[in-house]
């Protein structure tokens, strides 16, 4: 059995107390209610609107109605229960606003998202700053956190108001668990994953990582890109065109799902020894829902993420070997990233037939320079710390490490 993340984890002692302090009302439930009336109601007080509309992901009103249902019998604790019950909130105000958008502005839901770039790998694979440096690319575009969070907002609404209040919610996890700012940054004007961008469809792999027994909810890919192309046109709509830039390693495990929303999508993936990958996989799905609840069965999640990462990395190198990968795909291995960032890049680029920008270069080496590894604190951890083997997985895997030329203990 491994280690609880009680022993493990310290929590803050705000966080803490508040936490206690739902027994003398009886529950956390009791202090944070989550009801699907009540957070509709809250969300149209809120934004001033009152028509969801139509926006192609389907019957989002059921989804949201199983998803509180299987929120409610996850032991949520009062701080968990209120960061979940704002999510749902605001996730609820942004389909207010793009409904109203759609309905002021018609051709916003004309917008074609075109060839975007997507990157994904193994978590602890150098994905989000490998995201953060395509970022710079002034040809390129990506989601802000600030503009995924609140989109459409009322012209009156500066871009520093907008920051503001995004920078509130980002800054929370780490303030819930300092010790998240290590394992992940988040911050109101860094781009964002897609796993963020996804959470207002009640269908994605935010919830799947927050509840842990579904009941009647599921995930549905196919509404999770109907929302996410939904967030990009408006994104993008009355911007110059530019390529969009996306990130998320779930991707690994929806590749024909993404190439289905996106047929003419370009991945770079991102490679590293898995028995680096494989463990910071569960330790971080494991944060996510330690800020949330006192029960974490962390035998369960390495078993599971295991076996599932584990077939997605070997069939990622499987389909790549016979020429069946379903789309364009450049590769960068964690070495390469950390010792030639701006060659890793123009090589991965040159795989997927894009152009490295004149100015990209000198962007990036910028960039790093303010932003060593380490800023936030390290993340450490071994493989039997969270429930794998080096060696086992090395076994494994051999055909992914194998094939990609990925340096072991990097």
């Amino acid at each position: 059995m491994l280690q609880p993340m009680a022993q493990r984890y310290q929590r803050p002692g705000w966080v803490r107390r508040l936490n206690v302090m739902a027994d003398a009302c009886g529950s956390a439930q009791s202090v944070v209610p989550i009801e699907v009336d009540d957070l509709l109601r809250s969300a149209r007080q809120a934004s001033g609107l009152d028509h969801f509309g139509d926006l192609g992901d389907g019957d989002w009103h059921a989804r949201l109605a199983a998803l509180v249902e299987a929120l409610n019998a996850t032991d949520l604790h009062v701080v968990g229960r209120l960061m979940t019950r704002q999510e749902l909130v605001r996730g609820l105000v942004t389909r207010l606003r793009l409904a109203d958008e759609r309905r002021r502005v018609p051709s916003v839901a004309d917008e074609e998202i075109v060839a975007p770039i997507v990157v994904t790998g193994p978590a602890r694979s150098g994905t989000t700053i490998l995201f953060e440096l395509l970022a710079l690319d002034p040809s390129l575009r990506s989601p802000r956190a600030a503009d995924v969070l609140h989109p459409a907002l009322p012209p009156a609404v500066s871009d520093d108001q907008r920051l503001a209040r995004t920078e509130c919610e980002q800054e929370l996890w780490a303030d819930v668990q300092p010790e998240f700012a290590a394992i992940h940054e988040l911050r109101s004007d860094l781009p964002v994953e897609c796993v963020t961008i996804n959470s207002p469809s009640f269908a994605g792999s935010h919830w799947s990582m927050v509840i842990q027994e579904l009941g009647e909810w599921v995930p549905d890919v196919g509404a999770d890109f109907a929302w996410h192309r939904a967030v990009l046109q408006s994104l993008q709509h009355g911007e110059p065109p530019r390529t969009w830039v996306l990130k998320t390693p779930g991707y690994l495990i929806m590749l024909d799902d993404l190439v289905a929303a996106y047929p003419d999508v370009r991945i770079v993936l991102t490679h590293r020894d898995p028995a680096k990958t494989m463990p910071s996989t569960v330790s971080t799905t494991a944060m996510v829902q330690w800020m949330r609840t006192d029960a974490v069965d962390l035998d369960a999640l390495s078993e599971l993420i295991g076996a599932v990462f584990c077939d997605a990395l070997a069939q990622v190198a499987q389909r790549r070997a016979d020429g069946s990968f379903p789309a364009p795909a450049g590769d960068i291995r964690f070495a390469d990233l950390l010792s030639n960032p701006v060659g890793s890049i123009r090589a991965a680029f040159d795989q997927i037939h894009q152009k490295l920008h004149p100015d990209h270069e000198a962007a990036i080496d910028a960039y790093l320079s303010d932003k060593p590894r380490g800023k936030h604190g390290v993340h450490r951890y071994t493989p039997e710390e969270w429930g794998f083997s080096s060696a086992e997985l090395h076994d494994q895997l051999a055909c992914y490490v194998s094939y990609f030329g990925i340096e072991l203990g990097v």
